[in-house]
């Protein structure tokens, strides 16, 4: 029992360290960026990258007109923010904002267009997010090597 106990604390301590909160945290930013990275791409015209479909452009004026925006504005920014955004948070660049601008888009969704998915989707969505705000990108990420380089330049 001591010998599991030993092993057991061992992993423990791996993953309560740099490395192992750098891998949970690259998951995390993969989990967040990947919800958002394919709404992004139903909405644009198959082949390209920021060309918003008429599906899309449907769905903001009619299912999403909750939204307190234009529906062309709202459709617009939503795909150039679920375009980008996961760009940066699989990089790990820019992470806390980057999960801070996807935490806005999500309660924007709870709040004007999907009311009733807090259970069931978004609060999955607020919780990743939160995590990157609060913990930052981890040490597998752009962050992490810029502010190595940046504290190396003092």
């Amino acid at each position: 029992m001591e010998r599991v106990r030993i092993i057991w604390g061992g992993i423990v301590a791996f993953l309560r360290g740099s490395v192992g909160e750098g891998v949970a945290l690259a998951f995390v930013r993969l989990a967040l960026a990947g919800v958002f990275w394919r709404s992004g791409r139903s909405k644009v015209v198959e082949g390209t990258w920021l060309q918003l479909s008429d599906g899309a452009r449907y769905l903001f004026e009619n299912d999403y007109s909750g939204v307190p925006l234009p529906a062309d504005m709202a459709a617009n920014i939503a795909l150039v923010c679920e375009t980008v955004l996961p760009i940066l948070l699989v990089l790990g660049l820019a992470t806390r904002l980057s999960a801070l601008a996807l935490l806005g888009m999500t309660m924007t969704i709870q709040i004007f267009v999907f009311p009733d998915a807090w259970w069931s989707v978004h609060i999955l969505w607020v919780a990743l997010a939160l995590t990157l705000v609060s913990r930052g990108s981890g040490m597998f990420a752009v962050d992490a090597v810029a502010a190595r380089w940046f504290a190396d330049d003092r």
